[in-house]
């Protein structure tokens, strides 16, 4: 995507969607994942494009879509030919889902070769798709750990990864009383992280390579 005098990036498919001020904000959300995004000269222009959606601005046959389209669908092959693309198995895959920046959210889990739901949570009011992603894989290795299966655990955020390898989730998300909710669960798996212990390997779900995580609610 040309960046030339865009000063303001929508993000309508990405790690986190809305309106963003650079392109090192917008470049954040999108790079390494399928995404949706273009940039815009003014904010008025961003936030209305933002509201009439994807369609209306990007060519579907767009190289920015080609990657996305060409995908390998992993989650529609049996488990032998998952591992010949280089998927370990066994394993669970998490992800999340959100309308919105901030919006409703939800997240799951799901067995990866089979794509049987092992938990859903939510919709959260007023939360974002990288809460989401950090909170799905946090009950994750929660589950496993109960189960005690030695199995991987796969997500498509590095940014949530890297929240759960530091144990915190640093988001800016402004929290008030329409949220607290969610705050609740996040304050609930920050604490599971500090007091437990986990030999579960967590790997990044290669999108690009591999087509949507198994996990994926299907609404892009």
């Amino acid at each position: 995507m040309a960046k030339g005098k865009a000063n303001f990036y929508v993000v309508w498919q990405g790690r986190e969607t809305g309106v963003f001020e650079s392109w090192a904000a917008c470049e954040e959300q999108v790079k390494g994942v399928a995404a949706k995004y273009k940039g815009f000269a003014t904010r008025a222009e961003a936030e209305k494009a933002f509201i009439e959606g994807a369609e209306k601005y990007i060519t579907p046959r767009s190289t920015a879509n080609k990657q996305e389209h060409n995908a390998i669908s992993l989650k529609d092959l049996p488990p032998s030919e998952m591992q010949q693309h280089g998927v370990l198995l066994p394993a669970l895959a998490v992800d999340a889902a959100c309308s919105g920046n901030p919006g409703k959210m939800e997240f799951r889990g799901v067995i990866a070769d089979t794509g049987t739901e092992v938990f859903h949570r939510g919709p959260y009011v007023g939360g974002t798709n990288n809460i989401g992603e950090f909170l799905a894989i946090v009950l994750g290795l929660a589950y496993l750990k109960k189960h005690q299966l030695p199995w991987v655990l796969y997500s498509d955020s590095k940014t949530a990864i890297a929240w759960v390898r530091e144990k915190k989730c640093k988001t800016q998300l402004e929290w008030n009383t329409s949220n607290q909710d969610l705050l609740l669960a996040v304050r609930a798996a920050e604490k599971w992280l500090v007091e437990n212990s986990w030999t579960t390997k967590i790997c990044k779900w290669e999108t690009e390579k591999w087509g949507e995580i198994p996990a994926d609610f299907g609404r892009k």
